[in-house]
């Protein structure tokens, strides 16, 4: 998106507006100055994050948020809540107040562990089990721990952004793997690693979100699962599985983990941030018994500690309320939102569109015909009074897209019906320009 672009919305937009569309367009914001020469390699190829200034903008009244894939938290006990918080401090508060253990609580792992169980994980263990600043914090952490500046790190195309931006901080060649709709292709995966490897890449890890992948709502389809753990087991690669969202199934159970048959081979990180509370910021990583002692000490070397107060509220949640119950009430409303979602591309997007149909989590992937770029409609979508993300955001490609993404999870059904009515004449528009 070019400056010209965006100053010709100057009338309808604020300053604080425009100033966050350009930098999420866009890969260096950079002021000069003599401490630009103090920078690492490694910093500047941190970029700004496209999620988190659309998330900003989204904040002005009046405006209809697709763009943040927030929970609903009008749900929790709130007041209940409160009242543990302060028993905790009144009671414990010198516990939870102090420096902690590097690894986490012990009573938070092995309620971890209780919670992984739900999912179909029945053989983790506390001692292998390690409490994160959220999931973010444990890929950042299995970067740190296992790749090298030029390293080959597999992901699905599309993927999380966080992710790409941990990989690229840390200098890692992101490769991508295309999906379909029952996810991962097993063999476009096993082509992929052939490839890169007859070109001589040293291949660590496959990042995958095998449950209602953000952005595109696709799940991992479960005759596929262990095809693809084998794959990369017989390549030598690691796979990191991130399930922020499997419990969050609209119907039925949950699909069985790639961990749960394969604890050797997998990393699992889950988190608090869907199923309970994202301000919370805390995740946790199941690590191999082998490979526990190295990650556990890179995350320590970077937390010090995860904060205590915030694993006993936590660890308080689980034993003492309902959270089981609490899951299903959130299963129930974003079934709900999603199905409304859907109902209102069906009415209002123009022909040429399709999206994707997800069985749980927060997001709906939108595909324009090919020739449409979806960063400079967000600005038109702004002014028609919705956000959205566009998809050049959850892939390494510097190519633009004709994808979007569509949050749903934190939106009542009449405003999600109102935000698509919105953006429909902006699609259109921009298809009759093809």
């Amino acid at each position: 998106m070019s400056h010209e672009t965006l100053d010709a919305g100057a009338v309808q937009l604020p300053a604080e507006a425009i100033d966050a569309i350009e930098r999420a367009a866009t890969s260096a914001h950079r002021a000069a100055h003599p401490h630009e020469a103090l920078f690492s390699e490694r910093a500047a190829n941190i970029k700004q994050s496209a999620v988190r200034d659309v998330f900003d903008i989204s904040m002005r009244p009046g405006l209809v948020s697709l763009a943040g894939g927030s929970p609903y938290l009008q749900s929790l006990p709130l007041e209940r809540l409160a009242a543990a918080a302060a028993s905790i401090i009144a009671n414990e508060g010198l516990t939870a107040l102090q420096y902690g253990g590097g690894q986490g609580t012990e009573e938070l792992r092995t309620q971890i562990c209780e919670v992984m169980a739900a999912e179909g994980i029945l053989d983790a263990v506390p001692q292998n089990v390690v409490i994160t600043a959220g999931s973010q914090s444990a890929q950042d952490v299995a970067t740190k721990v296992f790749c090298n500046p030029g390293d080959v790190v597999l992901v699905e195309n599309p993927t999380y952004v966080g992710a790409l931006n941990t990989f690229e901080a840390y200098q890692v060649e992101v490769a991508t793997v295309e999906m379909d709709d029952d996810g991962l292709v097993p063999e476009l995966l096993e082509a992929r690693i052939a490839a890169l490897q007859t070109a001589g890449k040293n291949i660590k890890f496959l990042y995958t979100i095998p449950n209602f992948n953000n952005p595109s709502g696709i799940t991992l389809a479960g005759e596929r699962r262990q095809r693809v753990v084998d794959i990369c087991r017989n390549a030598n690669i690691l796979v990191l599985e991130d399930n922020p969202y499997g419990l969050l199934r609209y119907k039925g159970t949950p699909l069985e983990p790639l961990r749960a048959a394969n604890p050797a081979d997998v990393i699992y990180m889950g988190s608090f941030s869907k199923i309970f509370a994202p301000g919370l910021r805390i995740g946790w990583a199941l690590v191999p018994e082998h490979l526990q002692r190295r990650y556990y000490l890179a995350s320590e070397s970077v937390t010090l500690c995860p904060p205590t107060l915030n694993q006993m509220l936590v660890s308080a949640y689980l034993s003492d309320y309902d959270w089981k119950g609490q899951i299903e009430t959130y299963r129930g409303l974003y079934a709900e939102r999603c199905t409304a979602m859907l109902a209102a591309l069906d009415e209002y997007m123009p022909a040429g569109t399709s999206w994707t149909s997800p069985e749980g989590g927060f997001f709906v992937w939108v595909t324009l015909p090919a020739g449409v770029d979806t960063y400079p409609l967000l600005q038109k979508a702004i002014e028609a009074g919705v956000v959205f993300i566009p998809g050049a955001a959850f892939t390494p490609s510097d190519s633009p897209s004709n994808k979007l993404r569509l949050a749903f999870s934190a939106v009542p059904p009449d405003a999600i019906k109102e935000g698509v009515r919105r953006l429909a004449p902006v699609l259109r528009e921009a298809l009759a320009a093809l």
